[in-house]
């Protein structure tokens, strides 16, 4: 990094060479700098900013402490009756001792310079969750994410709960329940009707869930044991950790005939859930994976649709040509799909996969 006394030796040796009928380009090459950097350097020195760089070097401020005040700062966060406390606690109780050493915040820059700043007494300090372990399937029945949403009930304040299980693979619901309450037995049992429905064997399925009592329960967490299924849990208040069935929710309660009024009972409420699962299964054309029915991808007949679709395309532009500006419209089959997807595993992958999850 260039200082600012060479900066300024430099721009006198420029300024001699341009009036020496030196050309700036031919200047810059020698000093091996862009011609942009030297008038820019210039700019500076005759408007008089200084140095902006982050890493420049920076004349000491007068009212900055020195080493033996800064020593001082030290001594006192290390005593015995200051040594559990924050300078928020410390700099107020010398204050009424009549001292002041400096501002907290001066206190905690000194205590992380010298790398003072651990958490300080019993509690446990605050703690970032760490991102889920990313799930990638490449097939039906490897990766499932299931949560549960609210269904309003006539009773004002009172809802039902509706628990979903679906395949992101595929996007198939695969198991369904609604019930009154949140309950881990509820959870656990429909994990259970799913499992034996698709016939998945032990260590071939992971389960991703948020962090609600339902989905952490012991007796969901032992279900999952026994049944030899992977559990994976989403981070406290992070809903994109778990964004298929967050999408699923939203297409449930936007769809156009979902009731207008609260569910009278909790069989009408269970009633119309099955008619769209239904629909959403057997008739709904997914956008993220090539306009197919959830059920067609789940049971494999989306290669053949969308290889049929392509020769149409085909067809229609070697009987047209005219009409088409460029390929015909992609019709390939996605075959990976991400669920929260390392960032250096495939950034472009992961961006549109959230895009179309819808």
């Amino acid at each position: 990094m260039t200082s600012s006394p060479d900066r300024k030796e430099i721009l006198e040796l420029v300024n001699e060479a341009e009036q020496g009928g030196a050309r700036l380009s031919r200047i810059a090459d020698l000093l091996g700098l862009h011609v942009r950097t030297l008038r820019r350097w210039r700019e500076a020195q005759q408007a008089g900013r200084a140095d902006g760089r982050p890493v420049a070097e920076r004349p000491r401020p007068a009212n900055a402490l020195n080493e033996e005040e800064r020593q001082a700062v030290l001594n006192v966060c290390n005593q015995l009756e200051y040594a559990h406390l924050p300078p928020s606690q410390i700099v107020p109780r010398l204050a009424d001792e009549g001292i002041y050493l400096a501002s907290e915040s001066t206190f905690y820059r000194i205590l992380r310079e010298a790398e003072q700043t651990a958490h300080r007494g019993r509690a446990q300090p605050p703690q970032k969750p760490a991102r889920p372990q990313p799930c990638r399937a490449t097939g039906p029945n490897q990766v499932w994410s299931g949560d549960i949403t609210y269904l309003a009930s006539c009773i004002r304040g009172t809802f039902y709960r509706l628990y979903v299980v679906e395949d992101i693979f595929s996007r198939k619901i695969v198991g369904w329940e609604v019930h009154e309450r949140e309950t881990a037995a509820h959870a656990s049992t429909l994990i259970s009707k799913a499992c034996l429905r698709e016939g998945i064997q032990p260590g071939e399925l992971t389960l991703h869930a948020d962090n609600g009592g339902p989905m952490k329960g012991a007796t969901m967490l032992a279900t999952l044991q026994r049944l030899g299924v992977v559990p994976s849990f989403s981070r406290p208040s992070v809903s994109d950790d778990n964004p298929y069935s967050e999408a699923l929710f939203r297409t449930l309660k936007y769809v156009p005939n979902y009731p207008g009024k609260p569910f009278e009972s909790l069989e009408a409420a269970r009633a119309w859930v099955q008619s769209f699962v239904t629909w959403y299964n057997e008739s709904h054309r997914h956008s993220a994976i090539g306009f197919v029915t959830p059920a067609q991808r789940h049971r494999g007949e989306d290669v053949a649709i969308l290889a049929a679709r392509k020769a149409v395309y085909e067809q229609a532009k070697a009987q047209r040509p005219e009409r088409w500006s460029g390929p015909t419209r992609d019709w390939s089959r996605k075959e990976v799909v991400w669920l929260n997807p390392a960032r250096e595993d495939d950034a472009v992958e992961s961006t549109e996969n959230r895009k179309r999850i819808a």
